[in-house]
């Protein structure tokens, strides 16, 4: 049976969730990492289809969802924030026609800055986004070390964090950081963000001058869950 690409519904997204976990899961534990991903509520993605709707786009085999493609755009900034294909039907061109499509979100956008962030080890997806002109931003580098030389070096952090609190002041700041960073604010994600009680926020200060911001989104678990240990690993920003 051949693919199908269509937009995605909204009923299409817890199955989307469960798509990138996976393939994200087997990416992880074929390069040695372990699993990273957990499931979690699609709600930004439901944001993003009800704010604009141009930007996710289903692959379908039969009643199968074996791609799945999601990007936005706010401002000048158009950002690719999903791709990800089946790993079992990987191979076959999906994630070159997602990505086509993708791409003709972006141009519609008319968006002056498109960017994606992606796994540094994953070179397969980063010579996908090459074809389509998406760089990185700076050389990525593999090294490699123990725990113990690495944490013997450590110097104390020279960042302080403040929790992050929603007033008008803020949310200038955030887009102020945007601006300088990616080109573009993204003061209405960050207000979505900030409204749901699964976010934590911290600025980060340099002496005092903000000069960023982190935010994470606390996954649903349940009670037999196992505890997960936070894992850090290097990432590209790939910019056109």
């Amino acid at each position: 049976m051949s693919v199908i690409y269509r937009p995605a519904q909204a009923e299409d997204l817890a199955a989307t969730d469960v798509l990138v976990v996976a393939s994200i899961n087997e990416l992880t534990i074929r390069h040695g990492f372990g699993p990273m991903a957990m499931p979690s509520p699609p709600n930004f993605q439901l944001f993003s289809l009800e704010d604009d709707p141009g930007g996710l786009w289903i692959a379908e085999n039969g009643s199968d969802i074996v791609g799945f493609a999601w990007s936005w755009a706010c401002g000048d900034l158009w950002f690719l924030a999903q791709l990800f294909v089946d790993p079992a039907q990987q191979g076959q061109g999906i994630g070159n026609e997602l990505m086509r499509r993708t791409m003709e979100h972006a141009r519609n956008s008319s968006a002056a800055h498109r960017a994606l962030i992606t796994f540094s080890f994953n070179r397969v997806s980063q010579g996908l986004y090459i074809r389509h002109g998406l760089f990185p931003k700076m050389p990525i580098y593999f090294v490699g070390s123990s725990r113990e030389q690495v944490a013997a070096k450590l110097q104390e952090p020279s960042l302080r964090s403040v929790a992050l609190v929603d007033t008008d002041a803020t949310i200038k700041r955030l887009a102020e950081i945007d601006a300088r960073a990616v080109g573009a604010a993204r003061d209405k994600h960050h207000r979505y963000l900030l409204s749901d009680p699964a976010t934590t926020a911290v600025l980060l200060y340099s002496g005092n001058e903000c000069v960023a911001t982190a935010m994470s989104v606390r996954a649903a678990m349940s009670d037999r869950s196992p505890p997960r240990v936070p894992t850090f690993f290097a990432m590209l920003l790939l910019l056109r």
